[in-house]
Protein backbone atom coordinates (compact mmCIF):
# COMPACT_ATOMS: atom_id res chain seq x y z
CA UNK A 1 0.00 0.00 0.00
CA UNK A 2 0.86 3.61 -0.59
CA UNK A 3 0.90 6.70 1.69
CA UNK A 4 1.13 9.97 0.86
CA UNK A 5 2.32 10.91 3.88
CA UNK A 6 3.77 9.74 7.69
CA UNK A 7 0.31 10.81 9.06
CA UNK A 8 -1.71 8.58 6.78
CA UNK A 9 0.35 5.54 7.34
CA UNK A 10 -0.43 6.49 11.58
CA UNK A 11 -3.79 6.80 11.18
CA UNK A 12 -4.22 3.39 9.45
CA UNK A 13 -2.13 2.13 12.25
CA UNK A 14 -4.04 3.25 15.04
CA UNK A 15 -7.18 2.48 12.77
CA UNK A 16 -6.09 -1.34 12.75
CA UNK A 17 -4.74 -0.66 16.71
CA UNK A 18 -8.41 0.28 17.58
CA UNK A 19 -9.99 -3.39 15.38
CA UNK A 20 -7.34 -5.26 17.89
CA UNK A 21 -8.39 -3.81 20.43
CA UNK A 22 -12.33 -5.14 20.29
CA UNK A 23 -13.50 -7.82 21.31
CA UNK A 24 -14.12 -10.34 18.42
CA UNK A 25 -15.67 -13.37 17.41
CA UNK A 26 -13.73 -16.43 17.64
CA UNK A 27 -11.46 -17.45 14.43
CA UNK A 28 -11.59 -13.81 13.41
CA UNK A 29 -8.05 -12.83 11.61
CA UNK A 30 -5.33 -10.93 12.76
CA UNK A 31 -3.89 -7.73 11.22
CA UNK A 32 -0.62 -7.81 9.87
CA UNK A 33 0.59 -5.21 12.13
CA UNK A 34 -0.46 -7.18 14.91
CA UNK A 35 0.03 -10.62 13.85
CA UNK A 36 4.26 -10.55 14.01
CA UNK A 37 7.12 -8.27 13.86
CA UNK A 38 6.90 -5.05 11.85
CA UNK A 39 10.06 -3.86 10.07
CA UNK A 40 10.73 0.04 9.66
CA UNK A 41 13.14 1.01 7.13
CA UNK A 42 14.37 4.25 6.61
CA UNK A 43 15.30 5.14 2.44
CA UNK A 44 17.48 8.10 2.46
CA UNK A 45 18.98 7.79 -1.27
CA UNK A 46 18.37 5.07 -3.98
CA UNK A 47 21.14 2.54 -3.01
CA UNK A 48 19.78 -0.85 -2.96
CA UNK A 49 16.19 -0.18 -1.83
CA UNK A 50 14.62 -2.88 -3.03
CA UNK A 51 17.47 -5.37 -2.32
CA UNK A 52 16.80 -3.78 1.41
CA UNK A 53 13.08 -4.65 1.27
CA UNK A 54 13.44 -8.37 -0.44
CA UNK A 55 15.68 -9.23 2.57
CA UNK A 56 13.33 -8.32 5.16
CA UNK A 57 10.59 -9.25 3.90
CA UNK A 58 12.05 -12.97 3.48
CA UNK A 59 13.16 -13.04 6.48
CA UNK A 60 9.34 -13.35 7.32
CA UNK A 61 8.26 -10.15 8.57
CA UNK A 62 4.65 -9.67 8.84
CA UNK A 63 4.51 -6.00 7.86
CA UNK A 64 7.76 -3.93 6.39
CA UNK A 65 7.10 -0.15 5.79
CA UNK A 66 9.56 1.72 3.89
CA UNK A 67 9.08 5.63 4.54
CA UNK A 68 10.95 7.50 1.61
CA UNK A 69 10.97 11.24 0.09
CA UNK A 70 9.30 11.98 -2.49
CA UNK A 71 11.70 12.47 -5.50
CA UNK A 72 12.74 8.40 -4.59
CA UNK A 73 10.24 5.96 -6.92
CA UNK A 74 8.88 3.11 -5.40
CA UNK A 75 10.63 -0.50 -6.09
CA UNK A 76 7.85 -2.70 -8.59
CA UNK A 77 7.17 -5.28 -5.87
CA UNK A 78 3.79 -6.33 -5.21
CA UNK A 79 4.10 -8.03 -1.67
CA UNK A 80 1.10 -7.12 0.17
CA UNK A 81 3.07 -6.56 3.51
CA UNK A 82 5.10 -3.93 1.86
CA UNK A 83 3.73 -0.02 3.08
CA UNK A 84 5.48 2.64 1.05
CA UNK A 85 5.61 6.11 3.07
CA UNK A 86 5.71 9.28 1.78
CA UNK A 87 8.20 11.02 4.38
CA UNK A 88 11.08 13.04 5.36
CA UNK A 89 14.34 10.88 6.19
CA UNK A 90 16.78 13.12 5.34
CA UNK A 91 17.37 15.18 8.28
CA UNK A 92 19.47 14.08 11.62
CA UNK A 93 16.57 12.82 13.76
CA UNK A 94 14.44 11.57 11.09
CA UNK A 95 14.91 7.42 12.20
CA UNK A 96 14.33 8.23 15.45
CA UNK A 97 11.64 10.30 14.73
CA UNK A 98 9.91 7.74 12.22
CA UNK A 99 10.43 4.93 15.07
CA UNK A 100 9.18 7.06 17.94
CA UNK A 101 5.74 8.01 16.27
CA UNK A 102 5.55 4.43 15.00
CA UNK A 103 5.70 2.91 18.58
CA UNK A 104 2.81 5.29 19.68
CA UNK A 105 -0.05 4.48 16.93
CA UNK A 106 1.24 0.54 17.33
CA UNK A 107 -0.09 -1.75 20.73
CA UNK A 108 1.81 -2.37 22.95
CA UNK A 109 3.97 -5.37 23.07
CA UNK A 110 4.13 -5.14 19.17
CA UNK A 111 7.69 -6.22 17.96
CA UNK A 112 9.25 -3.43 15.74
CA UNK A 113 12.59 -3.46 14.32
CA UNK A 114 14.37 -0.35 12.70
CA UNK A 115 17.23 0.05 9.77
CA UNK A 116 18.03 1.99 6.80
CA UNK A 117 18.48 1.40 3.11
CA UNK A 118 21.11 -0.90 2.17
CA UNK A 119 21.22 -2.66 5.70
CA UNK A 120 20.43 -6.27 6.26
CA UNK A 121 19.27 -7.75 9.42
CA UNK A 122 21.25 -11.35 10.09
CA UNK A 123 20.27 -12.91 13.81
CA UNK A 124 21.37 -16.53 14.63
CA UNK A 125 20.09 -19.23 12.06
CA UNK A 126 18.39 -16.84 10.43
CA UNK A 127 19.04 -19.14 6.81
CA UNK A 128 17.04 -21.59 8.58
CA UNK A 129 14.03 -19.85 11.14
CA UNK A 130 12.27 -16.62 10.52
CA UNK A 131 12.07 -13.69 12.64
CA UNK A 132 8.67 -14.67 14.23
CA UNK A 133 10.34 -17.20 15.48
CA UNK A 134 13.02 -15.16 17.07
CA UNK A 135 11.06 -12.80 18.68
CA UNK A 136 9.05 -15.64 20.26
CA UNK A 137 12.07 -16.74 21.70
CA UNK A 138 13.26 -13.54 23.14
CA UNK A 139 9.65 -13.25 24.57
CA UNK A 140 9.83 -16.48 26.24
CA UNK A 141 12.85 -15.42 27.78
CA UNK A 142 11.44 -12.19 29.56
CA UNK A 143 13.35 -9.97 26.96
CA UNK A 144 11.77 -7.08 25.47
CA UNK A 145 14.99 -6.39 22.73
CA UNK A 146 17.77 -8.05 20.91
CA UNK A 147 20.70 -5.97 20.85
CA UNK A 148 22.54 -5.54 17.14
CA UNK A 149 25.94 -4.89 16.35
CA UNK A 150 25.99 -2.55 13.31
CA UNK A 151 29.19 -4.62 11.10
CA UNK A 152 30.30 -2.25 8.09
CA UNK A 153 30.28 -3.56 4.64
CA UNK A 154 32.30 -2.15 2.11
CA UNK A 155 34.21 -2.32 -1.26
CA UNK A 156 37.96 -2.34 -1.60
CA UNK A 157 38.64 -1.39 -4.57
CA UNK A 158 36.68 2.50 -4.76
CA UNK A 159 38.33 2.41 -8.17
CA UNK A 160 35.79 -0.08 -9.76
CA UNK A 161 32.60 1.23 -7.33
CA UNK A 162 33.45 4.89 -6.36
CA UNK A 163 29.95 5.14 -4.07
CA UNK A 164 31.94 2.47 -2.01
CA UNK A 165 28.81 0.15 -2.54
CA UNK A 166 28.64 -3.27 -4.40
CA UNK A 167 26.86 -6.61 -2.86
CA UNK A 168 28.72 -8.34 -5.32
CA UNK A 169 32.00 -7.40 -3.75
CA UNK A 170 30.88 -6.67 -0.51
CA UNK A 171 33.42 -6.92 2.61
CA UNK A 172 33.60 -6.43 5.98
CA UNK A 173 36.33 -6.88 9.02
CA UNK A 174 36.83 -9.72 10.50
CA UNK A 175 38.89 -8.94 13.42
CA UNK A 176 40.02 -4.73 15.19
CA UNK A 177 36.22 -4.89 17.42
CA UNK A 178 36.59 -3.87 21.40
CA UNK A 179 34.21 -2.73 23.77
CA UNK A 180 34.28 -1.06 26.75
CA UNK A 181 31.39 -0.88 29.49
CA UNK A 182 28.79 2.16 29.39
CA UNK A 183 28.79 4.83 31.73
CA UNK A 184 25.82 7.80 32.47
CA UNK A 185 26.48 11.15 32.69
CA UNK A 186 27.76 11.01 36.69
CA UNK A 187 30.45 8.52 35.20
CA UNK A 188 28.45 5.43 36.93
CA UNK A 189 28.66 2.26 35.09
CA UNK A 190 25.51 1.00 33.80
CA UNK A 191 25.12 -2.48 34.38
CA UNK A 192 24.74 -4.86 31.43
CA UNK A 193 25.24 -2.16 28.69
CA UNK A 194 28.09 -1.73 26.55
CA UNK A 195 29.53 0.84 23.72
CA UNK A 196 30.99 -1.60 20.82
CA UNK A 197 33.99 -0.21 18.14
CA UNK A 198 34.63 -1.39 15.23
CA UNK A 199 34.77 -1.21 11.10
CA UNK A 200 34.73 1.87 8.91
CA UNK A 201 34.02 4.07 11.83
CA UNK A 202 37.00 3.05 13.92
CA UNK A 203 39.34 2.61 11.13
CA UNK A 204 38.55 6.04 9.78
CA UNK A 205 37.31 8.27 13.21
CA UNK A 206 39.14 11.02 12.65
CA UNK A 207 36.34 11.44 10.30
CA UNK A 208 33.10 10.14 12.11
CA UNK A 209 31.32 12.52 14.84
CA UNK A 210 32.09 10.67 18.34
CA UNK A 211 28.27 10.46 18.82
CA UNK A 212 28.23 8.22 15.79
CA UNK A 213 31.45 6.15 16.11
CA UNK A 214 29.76 2.80 18.60
CA UNK A 215 28.20 0.43 16.72
CA UNK A 216 25.79 -1.08 19.01
CA UNK A 217 22.00 -0.68 17.89
CA UNK A 218 18.93 -1.58 19.63
CA UNK A 219 17.33 -2.17 16.65
CA UNK A 220 14.55 -5.49 17.47
CA UNK A 221 12.31 -4.47 20.39
CA UNK A 222 8.86 -4.41 21.68
CA UNK A 223 6.56 -0.92 21.80
CA UNK A 224 5.80 0.02 25.20
CA UNK A 225 3.61 3.11 26.35
CA UNK A 226 5.83 6.27 26.58
CA UNK A 227 9.20 4.44 25.22
CA UNK A 228 11.44 6.76 22.86
CA UNK A 229 14.39 6.25 20.79
CA UNK A 230 17.31 8.82 20.78
CA UNK A 231 19.30 9.89 17.69
CA UNK A 232 22.08 7.54 19.77
CA UNK A 233 20.16 4.63 19.20
CA UNK A 234 19.91 4.46 22.99
CA UNK A 235 16.46 4.48 24.56
CA UNK A 236 14.94 5.98 27.44
CA UNK A 237 14.62 3.04 29.53
CA UNK A 238 17.81 1.81 30.89
CA UNK A 239 16.84 -2.02 30.50
CA UNK A 240 15.95 -2.02 26.53
CA UNK A 241 19.56 -1.09 26.28
CA UNK A 242 21.32 -3.95 27.85
CA UNK A 243 22.74 -6.56 26.08
CA UNK A 244 22.27 -9.04 28.33
CA UNK A 245 19.38 -10.65 30.61
CA UNK A 246 20.69 -11.06 34.61
CA UNK A 247 20.58 -14.86 34.44
CA UNK A 248 22.84 -15.74 31.04
CA UNK A 249 23.88 -14.98 27.25
CA UNK A 250 21.07 -13.17 25.29
CA UNK A 251 20.74 -13.82 22.06
CA UNK A 252 21.90 -10.59 19.48
CA UNK A 253 21.71 -10.30 16.12
CA UNK A 254 23.99 -7.86 13.58
CA UNK A 255 22.77 -5.50 10.83
CA UNK A 256 25.36 -5.02 7.83
CA UNK A 257 25.19 -1.86 6.31
CA UNK A 258 26.24 -0.02 3.41
CA UNK A 259 26.28 3.21 5.11
CA UNK A 260 29.27 4.01 6.98
CA UNK A 261 30.80 3.79 3.29
CA UNK A 262 28.19 5.81 1.63
CA UNK A 263 28.74 8.44 3.90
CA UNK A 264 32.69 8.13 3.66
CA UNK A 265 32.42 8.18 0.02
CA UNK A 266 29.78 11.12 0.09
CA UNK A 267 31.27 13.57 2.42
CA UNK A 268 34.33 15.56 0.37
CA UNK A 269 36.67 15.66 3.20
CA UNK A 270 37.19 12.01 3.52
CA UNK A 271 36.55 11.26 0.05
CA UNK A 272 39.59 13.07 -0.73
CA UNK A 273 41.65 11.32 1.73
CA UNK A 274 40.50 7.97 1.85
CA UNK A 275 42.11 5.92 -1.41
CA UNK A 276 40.82 2.51 -0.40
CA UNK A 277 38.93 0.75 2.49
CA UNK A 278 41.50 -2.07 2.11
CA UNK A 279 43.28 -3.55 4.81
CA UNK A 280 44.77 -6.89 6.16
CA UNK A 281 41.60 -7.33 8.43
CA UNK A 282 39.14 -7.20 5.27
CA UNK A 283 37.59 -10.32 4.96
CA UNK A 284 34.41 -10.89 1.63
CA UNK A 285 31.19 -11.15 3.28
CA UNK A 286 28.68 -14.28 2.57
CA UNK A 287 25.52 -13.25 2.79
CA UNK A 288 24.94 -15.48 5.53
CA UNK A 289 24.43 -15.83 9.85
CA UNK A 290 26.75 -18.80 9.82
CA UNK A 291 30.22 -16.19 9.20
CA UNK A 292 28.82 -13.49 11.70
CA UNK A 293 28.33 -16.57 14.31
CA UNK A 294 31.46 -18.21 13.80
CA UNK A 295 33.42 -14.71 13.75
CA UNK A 296 31.65 -13.74 17.15
CA UNK A 297 29.77 -10.59 15.99
CA UNK A 298 26.74 -11.90 17.37
CA UNK A 299 25.51 -14.86 20.00
CA UNK A 300 22.52 -17.38 20.21
CA UNK A 301 22.40 -17.20 23.46
CA UNK A 302 20.20 -19.82 24.69
CA UNK A 303 18.71 -20.33 20.91
CA UNK A 304 20.30 -23.88 19.60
Amino acid sequence: MIHDSLEHFLAALRAERRVFGRKRAPGAGRTAATSGPMALIVVEDAAEIETTLRHHLALGFARVAAFAPPDLPRPALSDPRLDWVRAETRTPSAGSDIVNTVIGAVPAGQWLYYCYNAEYLYFPFSEDRGITEFCAFLAEERRDTASCVTVDLYVRDLTLHPDGLSRDEAHFDRLGYFAHGRRDAQGRSLDRQLDIFGGLRWRFEEHVPPERRQIVRVALFRAARGLTLGEDHRFDRAAYNELQCPWHRSPTAAICSFRAAKALRRNPASRDVIASFDWAGATPFEWRARQLLELGLMEPGQWF
